[in-house]
């Protein structure tokens, strides 16, 4: 259980990560604004709180691997492995720019942190499969976790990783699903109805628990408790707010994959208290 002190601080980072992605967004005049900002409490405590891994050594064999199956948050990304060290947060600067190790979508060639190339949507799934049977068969401790998107679980490829993860019984690997209920084309619901999530993944043989994805405290206790169940792969399901953090921004679709303007972002900062 966390304290108090370490809530306020994980929350603090969450904010100062918000900064970052919508500085970079802006700077960029390109990318994913809202899907970033949904799953930034989930990566902060994932990354500041719950895996095992070394800035400084990134090829760590015992680290923790994380997938992010929703490749198009990579400003979220970025800006988690920035602050934690990875390379210089100048960099976020270049997201997007010819040259830049920071692509539109996570490159693991070049960016250091990223364990797999992710974009095309339904494919991660299967890659943190294979990270932890890979990691079984080696007697290694190291967990693997991926996030998913809401509207990618409508692709089929994400049902038939589901089935092979609850068959090996893959109890290093939890999934965290950034249920936000829109994507690109409007209510997930209405493009191609995805519910009842927890229920789905539960039929397909896994442990599910189903949190507010924006609560601090309550995702890390699914997460220790996805590290104590054996048996059985872990599913969260994370109640989230497409855009969280500036209200403009939130429970909008069209902020999908359209970045801040100079204008959104200096009211945006105000907002989050950056000045």
């Amino acid at each position: 259980m966390l304290d108090e002190q370490k809530v306020q601080e994980l929350n603090d980072t969450a904010r100062q990560l918000r900064v970052d992605v919508l500085k970079m967004l802006n700077t960029a005049r390109s990318g994913h604004t809202g899907g970033s900002l949904s799953a930034l409490d989930v990566l902060t405590v994932l990354f500041f709180q719950t895996m095992r891994h070394d800035p400084t050594n990134p090829h760590w064999p015992d680290r923790d691997r994380f997938v992010l199956s929703k490749g198009h948050a990579a400003p979220a990304l970025y800006a988690c492995l920035a602050h934690g060290g990875y390379f210089p947060p100048e960099d976020l600067k270049t997201l997007r720019r010819l040259g830049s190790h920071l692509q539109g979508h996570p490159d693991m060639r070049k960016t250091p942190g990223v364990e797999v190339c992710t974009g095309s949507l339904g494919q991660g799934l299967s890659q943190a499969v294979g990270l932890s049977l890979a990691a079984r068969l080696q007697k290694r401790s190291s967990r693997t976790y991926c996030l998913l998107g809401d509207g990618e679980v409508q692709e089929g490829q994400i049902w038939e990783a589901a089935m092979a993860a609850a068959h090996y019984q893959l109890d290093n690997l939890c999934v965290l699903l950034d249920w936000n209920g829109l994507q690109i084309d409007g209510e997930v619901q209405k493009v191609m109805g995805v519910t009842p999530l927890g229920p789905k993944f539960l039929a397909f043989g896994w442990h599910v628990l189903e949190v507010d994805g924006h609560d601090i405290s309550a995702i890390n206790r699914a997460l220790d408790e996805a590290a104590r169940y054996s048996g059985k792969p872990t599913m969260i399901v994370a109640r989230t707010v497409k855009g969280k953090g500036v209200p403009f921004f939130e429970h909008k679709a069209n902020y999908h994959g359209v970045p801040p303007s100079d204008d959104e972002l200096d009211r945006a900062l105000e907002h989050l208290g950056h000045s």
